[in-house]
């Protein structure tokens, strides 16, 4: 991080120095979103448990942030670049800190939680007809993907435009490297609020006869969101103390190619000052978004890159929202301890991948060529690895017992058990009964945790004693386990290397003005089209590998107890490996087309003498301006077009 502190130093702005300033509150900004957003993911089989709902309606909840972004994104993004930037993104902190209030509304209207197991179910039936309480959850996720929405465009425009650009790659690297902390904390959270019993402070905690381990444990789900919504509130300070623009450093005007020089100079820049040349009202901005989306559209490399990071993004996104729950399904830990290690492993590897990338692009100071092909190899060599997952599975041997057809034996059809219930206990004989009934028990004493069940006449061994719980025979699990993470750590940091690079070739292939735009739409698209569809069908196809369903207190399918995991392994890692697989067709078509329009400008470099704008289009396009061009090696043309945009 020392080099980071290096912006202090630079003498591209005045002192004080707001683009400092403005990357700590942005790097804040993005703490705090992605803790709540981690925080989220981290509450999954929590919400499941708490709500009875399946996995593919948390896909939707889920999903719902995405949907909030849908709404505002374009003209954010648009609209946004050309107004009081700084000032937009506060306003997005103060909404996001809204919506994560209001998610842990349900909490404090719906009572605790252990009044299900007591008594009449008569009102709290009714009241749950009228209203199902997740709606709440749903509608304040809206509202944080609303807030989110002018963080990441505007305020990565913002540091381009201000930034020499031989260092606008390490910068926006060092923040979203800082907002990978984010997570960090945020399933540490999640870790933390999973252990504590969703009505701490309200129940006799001896009188709870289930465990964090449990398919019934609730944590509370609700605290982690208050801390949430407290932080990112605090996060909306700093940018309305921030302005609207910087100045334009001299040293950047000197390491321009000749078309971005040209454009500036040209630009109403006096005293050197660099804002969007603004329309004199939104009418006029309204007319000029459709000719200027179909510009962006027009490049072909920016529309090749959206389709593979849709397809890319897709995978990603199914993959983490699902994560820890197939840690707990499949290797038998509890939900907090899934998030634990998603916090101190997992995600601190994607940090330390991203900032070498960034490090790696400045230190090399790669081309767009260079970038697009070490990404593209970065991504390959993880997609390689993955393929060890398949090989790390870990089989339930009690699955086939939880099937509707093996329930009922001798040993209990004079009990009239139902088979429904779901009040594991774990027998003598190594065996897990969905009940004690159906265990054959007959007496039990003890309380809680402390229950042994008796005369158990289905556990035909020993004392015919049952205990509270599933039996923990998965021995095979716990020693594949450390490989499973240690794979895991290895194709996240490897994969995560060409984060940055990948997205500095985002914003290199295109016009300086239509940076805002293009990060919004690709924004847009992404989360539209990955974000929202995504969570929701990992959820269903995962659903269809359930064993045991659970019930809701009023009747009904609740959420799932337990998994087929054979048919969850092939699910969730077929459905993850195979969107990659497809998205690498469109990364070799993507490749071809880019080397094709860099011989191009380099014909037509030769053609014109090494002079002019095709020599600017190229070194714009390999990005190699800090090495090769200074203002005086690299003349401008007098016919130069400041509306003309680097074509890849």
């Amino acid at each position: 991080m020392a080099e980071c502190s290096s912006i202090t130093q630079e003498r591209d702005i005045s002192s004080p120095n707001p683009l400092f300033m403005f990357l700590v509150a942005l790097s804040f900004a993005y703490f705090a979103k992605a803790l709540s957003g981690s925080y989220m993911k981290s509450t999954i089989t929590q919400l499941e448990r708490r709500f009875d709902i399946p996995s593919y309606l948390i896909g939707v909840i889920d999903g719902s942030f995405e949907i909030g972004n849908l709404l505002v994104i374009a003209f954010v993004s648009y609209f946004g670049a050309k107004l009081h930037r700084p000032k937009i993104i506060a306003i997005g902190c103060l909404l996001m800190s809204l919506g994560t209030f209001l998610i842990a509304l349900p909490h404090f209207i719906i009572g605790r939680r252990v009044s299900c197991f007591k008594g009449s179910h008569g009102s709290s039936c009714e009241h749950e007809s009228r209203l199902s309480m997740w709606i709440y959850v749903f509608l304040g996720n809206i509202l944080r993907g609303i807030g989110e929405t002018p963080v990441q465009p505007l305020g990565i425009s913002y540091i381009d435009d201000h930034a020499l650009e031989e260092n606008a790659a390490f910068y926006i690297g060092c923040v979203q490297t800082i907002s990978v902390i984010g997570p960090v904390f945020g399933y540490l959270l999640g870790s933390i609020c999973a252990k504590i019993y969703v009505d701490i402070g309200f129940v006799n905690m001896e009188s709870i006869s289930i465990t964090p381990g449990d398919a019934r444990w609730v944590g509370a789900w609700w605290l982690g969101y208050l801390i949430a919504g407290l932080i990112t509130l605090l996060s909306a300070v700093p940018f309305w103390f921030l302005p609207k623009s910087l100045p334009l450093p001299e040293r950047r005007l000197a390491k321009y190619s000749p078309e971005r020089t040209s454009f500036i100079k040209d630009s109403p820049l006096l005293e050197h000052k660099y804002q969007a040349d603004e329309p004199a009202n939104f009418l006029e901005m309204a007319k000029d978004f459709l000719p200027t989306l179909r510009s962006l559209l027009g490049n072909p490399v920016y529309f090749l890159y959206l389709c593979i990071t849709i397809i890319q993004f897709n995978s990603l996104i199914g993959m983490v929202t699902y994560k820890p729950k197939y840690i707990e399904q499949h290797y038998g830990q509890s939900a907090s301890k899934a998030n634990f290690l998603m916090g101190v492993i997992n995600i601190p590897a994607v940090a330390l991948g991203m900032f070498s990338g960034g490090v790696i692009m400045k230190k090399f100071k790669l081309s767009i060529m260079g970038a697009a092909k070490f990404a593209l190899g970065t991504s390959l060599l993880g997609y390689f690895l993955s393929l060890f997952f398949f090989t790390m599975g870990c089989e339930n041997a009690s699955d086939e017992t939880f099937k509707d057809k093996y329930l009922l034996a001798s040993c209990n059809t004079i009990c009239d058990c139902p088979r429904r219930n779901w009040d594991p206990v774990c027998g003598e004989n190594g065996l897990t009964y969905i009940s004690p009934c159906l265990a054959g028990c007959r007496t039990s004493h003890g309380s809680g945790m402390d229950t042994v069940f008796e005369q158990c006449s289905c556990v035909a061994v020993g004392n015919h004693t049952a205990s509270v719980g599933q039996c923990n025979n998965r021995d095979s699990c716990h020693r594949v386990f450390p490989y499973f993470l240690a794979l895991s750590v290895i194709t996240s940091f490897i994969i995560s290397l060409g984060g940055t690079p990948g997205y500095m070739l985002l914003i290199r292939c295109i016009r300086p003005q239509l940076k805002s735009l293009a990060l919004g739409f690709h924004t847009l698209t992404t989360r539209t089209l990955a974000g929202i569809p995504a969570p929701i069908y990992f959820g269903a196809i995962i659903d269809t590998t359930c064993l045991k369903w659970g019930q809701k207190k009023c009747g009904g399918r609740g959420a799932c107890r337990i998994y087929n995991t054979t048919a969850y392994r092939i699910a969730y890692l077929g459905l993850t490996l195979g969107l990659r697989t497809a998205s690498f067709f469109l990364c070799f078509l993507g490749l071809v087309v880019l080397r094709r329009h860099v011989q191009r400008q380099e014909r037509n470099t030769l053609a014109n003498g090494g002079t002019g704008a095709a020599a600017g289009e190229l070194q714009a396009l390999r990005k190699e301006e800090n090495n090769s061009c200074n203002s005086d090696q690299c003349p401008q043309t007098a016919d130069y077009d400041p509306e003309r945009e680097t074509r890849l």
